[in-house]
């Protein structure tokens, strides 16, 4: 798919990681209305957001499969799902949670489980999503696509967005009907890409 094609507009779009970048730009460029699963989330592990997604995120954040990692800032400690390699350093705050006692448990899961019951509802009554994902290869991006189209009854599109060693931005072709695949430069791309960012998402609109 050429990056024409993802031009339009949206019942919904989601991001599907790897890291906070895609929801940072989504909120930038006035495309996210509401919170998604995966946005403030680290999942390098496209493989294991495919089994999520296969799953229905069952035994998603199931309390036996969380390990606490270690405090990343006076607020906040990283927690992570060993069964689908997720890492959770914005949920887990430090007045309720502790290195030895996760006592805001339930309160982030509740949160989790609406975004899940919204991102199901959005898959089967969305006329037209879009899903933004940064980092992945053409296997797991084909996966990926088989997968959700199992799962949503319309139309759907997927933006990669690899980070490369390239000086511009740089359109790819894998062959995958539904996959549009970008490449932007490495050196810093939580703030030097903006304007490419920008031209990705210019004529992409929410219904």
């Amino acid at each position: 798919m050429k990056l024409e094609g993802i031009k339009g507009p949206y019942s919904a779009i989601f991001s599907l990681g790897d890291l906070c970048l895609t929801s940072i730009q989504l909120r930038e460029n006035n495309l996210r209305n509401f919170a998604g699963i995966l946005d403030w989330v680290s999942s390098h592990d496209l493989k294991k957001v495919n089994l999520l997604l296969k799953n229905q995120f069952a035994d998603f954040l199931n309390p036996n499969n969380l390990k606490i990692i270690q405090y990343v800032s006076e607020w906040d400690l990283l927690v992570w799902d060993e069964v689908y390699n997720i890492g959770f350093n914005h949920d887990f705050k430090t007045d309720k949670n502790t290195l030895s006692h996760l006592g805001g448990y339930e309160e982030v899961k509740e949160k989790y489980d609406r975004r899940i019951q919204r991102f199901l509802e959005k898959l089967s009554t969305g006329q037209r999503i879009l899903f933004i994902r940064t980092e992945a290869s053409r296997e797991e991006a084909a996966e990926l696509e088989r997968i959700l189209s199992t799962m949503i009854k319309n139309d759907f599109s997927i933006l990669i967005i690899n980070h490369r060693d390239v000086n511009e931005l740089v359109e790819k072709e894998w062959s995958l009907n539904k996959v549009c695949v970008i490449e932007l430069p490495n050196q810093d791309k939580w703030n030097a890409n903006n304007h490419y960012w920008k031209r990705i998402l210019d004529g992409v609109s929410l219904l």
